[in-house]
């Protein structure tokens, strides 16, 4: 018995190094860091700041109350200045009895950059997530 469990467990690490070299191999191929700019950065910060994963998934990470965000730059048909028109028409108030995204009145600077790093992260090769459009 003892042997059958030497021989599985150094199986399993084979497997497990075999896999492991596979996915660091095809990791420069699915990055996008050269899109990463200061604005995506900053969007980033926005994000974080106002805590819009306590609602929304971004790349399937987040609550989900409000849609997939990782495709929103598709959604909105591949235009910043749709998801910023978006975030501006929030109304003040909430809508009785439905979910509605807040107004958190952001300068046109965090608009553009909030935008900018959801387009970015729509370009991550996410191998097929979210399953569809409508996130």
């Amino acid at each position: 018995k003892r042997s059958h469990f030497v021989w599985t467990s150094r199986c399993f690490i084979l497997v497990f190094l075999g896999l492991s070299y596979d996915t660091n191999s095809a990791l420069p191929e699915r990055d996008n860091r050269e899109a990463i700019t200061e604005e995506v950065a900053q969007g980033k910060l926005v994000w974080e700041q106002n805590n819009c994963v306590g609602c929304h998934t971004l790349l399937g990470e987040g609550a989900y109350f409000a849609p997939e965000l990782g495709n929103v730059y598709q959604r909105f048909g591949n235009s910043t200045e749709a998801i910023k028109a978006f975030i501006r028409s929030r109304p003040r108030e909430g809508i009785p009895g439905r979910r509605s995204m807040p107004q958190f009145d952001l300068s046109e600077e965090e608009l553009n950059a909030v935008a900018e790093f959801l387009k970015y992260t729509s370009g991550i090769n996410t191998a097929g997530w979210p399953p569809n459009i409508q996130g």
